[in-house]
């Protein structure tokens, strides 16, 4: 059976997911939500810079509840609970990498009301966090005994990040740094890293409490450094540091972690990425310890990530994969917790 799916918004992730319906032998895409009024009417395979699919975008929000469909894969900036509330009483499931992750069900009353009242289910997925946080982590786990430390952290360059608005705006590149303090990166990312934090802590039993401990660091630039968001002049923001930590008697016991850097060169303090490269790594500390790192979640040049960052592309591949395991899954807010092995699909060429 062919399962129908809606793409919420058309960003990155939003193109990937796309293409990633467009390759999955089981999925259809039927619609497709907008929020610029030059896209509204736009056949979607023009959007994505590809051949025409029949199906054009809209900025109707009703147009898309009226539309039949299975699943929506719901990708803005932010997330809104209204719109997900009401996608899901239209009879639609939604994939979401903006939220949702292990929420507080006292948060998600009405989400949970919605999905009962529908029969239909919400997973939020992604890749950091959403995957590399929580679902590696626990996966990885199995493989040791008297575990103390859990840690997944990233180390990427922020070059590769082709929204110049959100990097200098919202993520605070090329500013002061009191003015990167103060703004609202810490507060969006804290959501999703400290679900993350809180699924490890209380699905591996530590003794954490809920508070978890967000710090964060910012490097400057000591020369000139010229970046896809322009010039970063001596003294502005190169590079920033967070750190989602859960305690045990003042120390970690499960931490996510990421690091952003414009670059490893012309930075105050001297940060880099190590001799490691690019990477997102998972740590468990225990009996025996385990390491794992992943590659290829980074473009192979800044150029390269411009056109199509791989990291992006994955996190809208992790929503995808997921769309039939959660379409067949009960009512409510389903996290991996809840749903079985995810697996990706075969490409034609060699599949059944």
């Amino acid at each position: 059976m062919t399962i129908k799916v809606i793409q919420w918004a058309t960003g990155g992730v939003g193109v990937a997911a796309i293409q990633g319906v467009l390759a999955h032998p089981d999925l259809e895409l039927v619609g497709c939500w907008v929020h610029s009024d030059a896209k509204h009417g736009k056949d979607v395979g023009e959007l994505i810079g590809g051949d025409p699919l029949g199906v054009a975008a809209t900025t109707s929000k009703d147009e898309i509840l009226a539309t039949e469909a299975d699943v929506v894969v719901y990708s803005p900036l932010v997330p809104n609970d209204d719109e997900v509330i009401a996608l899901l009483r239209s009879g639609k499931n939604v994939v979401t990498p903006v939220g949702w992750i292990y929420p507080n069900p006292e948060r998600v009353v009405g989400i949970e009301a919605a999905c009962a009242e529908a029969g239909t289910t919400l997973h939020g997925t992604g890749i950091h966090p959403g995957g590399i946080t929580e679902r590696f982590p626990l996966m990885a786990s199995s493989l040791s005994q008297r575990v103390t430390h859990v840690r997944a952290e990233e180390f990427s360059d922020i070059r590769t990040y082709n929204a110049p608005d959100v990097v200098r705006h919202v993520m605070g590149f090329g500013g002061t740094p009191q003015e990167a303090y103060d703004s609202p990166m810490a507060g969006l990312l804290s959501g999703g890293f400290k679900a993350s934090v809180r699924m490890v802590v209380a699905e591996m039993g530590f003794a954490a409490g809920h508070d978890i401990r967000t710090t964060q660091e910012v490097a400057v630039a000591a020369k000139p450094i010229d970046t896809p968001i322009g010039v970063i002049q001596p003294g502005q923001v190169a590079a920033r540091r967070f750190h989602w930590d859960a305690l045990v008697d003042g120390e970690p016991v499960v931490t996510a972690a990421v690091n952003w850097l414009m670059g490893e060169e012309d930075l105050d303090p001297g940060w880099t990425f190590g001799p490691e490269g690019e990477r997102f790594e998972v740590e468990v500390t225990g009996d025996p310890t385990v390491l794992l790192t992943f590659k290829g979640l980074q473009p192979e040049s800044v150029a390269a990530g411009l056109v199509r960052n791989p990291g992006v592309v994955s996190t809208a591949n992790h929503c995808v994969s997921s769309i039939p395991y959660v379409v067949a899954a009960a009512p409510g807010v389903k996290t991996y917790l809840d749903l079985p092995l995810i697996a990706g699909r075969a490409a034609p060429e060699v599949g059944r």
